[in-house]
């Protein structure tokens, strides 16, 4: 699918090699899922008790922030007030448009990446408070990696289902050859 060998630098912590690419799958997923919608439908919900496009592709950037944060980089989503800690919906926030979340998400995206190959191993043993409190799941910025990117695929799939729901066609598989994180 993706030539993991494409990039110079080479990926420090071994535990990632399963990572990256659904790291990339949805960095690429997130632009065709948010295809072609309207700012009108951006903002539209299923009988009013759904989230909208633009809340769950903006709690995907926050999603972003925050992984990129743990494993240090400096950036602050702009928007954290209105999507941190996934916090509900609010019909009466001003949210931004999905082509700023689009640009936003991007830039994050290749900030990430590169963390990703420069964090070590023992980095991401550290541990790290989730918070989910499961007996099973070991608190640690490696466990943080995998639940953000569960969440993402979440979210993915509610937005794709959302494309179908208001007439649009299908989330396209397509992938741009010319984003390399």
């Amino acid at each position: 699918m993706f030539d993991t060998k494409e990039k110079e630098q080479v990926l420090e912590a071994k535990t990632l090699q399963l990572v990256i690419p659904q790291y990339r799958m949805h960095t690429q997923l997130f632009d065709n899922v948010i295809e072609n919608i309207s700012g009108f439908d951006a903002l539209k919900r299923v009988n009013d008790v759904t989230n909208h496009f633009v809340w769950m592709a903006g709690n995907m950037v926050n999603i972003r922030y925050w992984l990129a944060n743990i494993l240090g980089v400096e950036d602050k989503d702009p928007n954290d007030e209105l999507f941190k800690d996934a916090r509900a919906l609010d019909p009466k926030a001003n949210y931004p448009e999905l082509s700023d979340l689009k640009d936003q998400w991007h830039k994050v995206s290749s900030q990430l990446y590169d963390m990703l190959y420069r964090v070590t191993d023992e980095e991401l043993a550290q541990p790290y408070n989730i918070g989910m409190g499961f007996d099973f799941v070991e608190e640690n910025k490696i466990n943080m990696v995998g639940m953000c990117l569960d969440r993402e695929s979440y979210l993915l799939g509610q937005m794709a289902l959302m494309r179908r729901a208001l007439g649009y066609e299908g989330m396209k598989y397509d992938m741009n050859k010319d984003i390399k994180y």
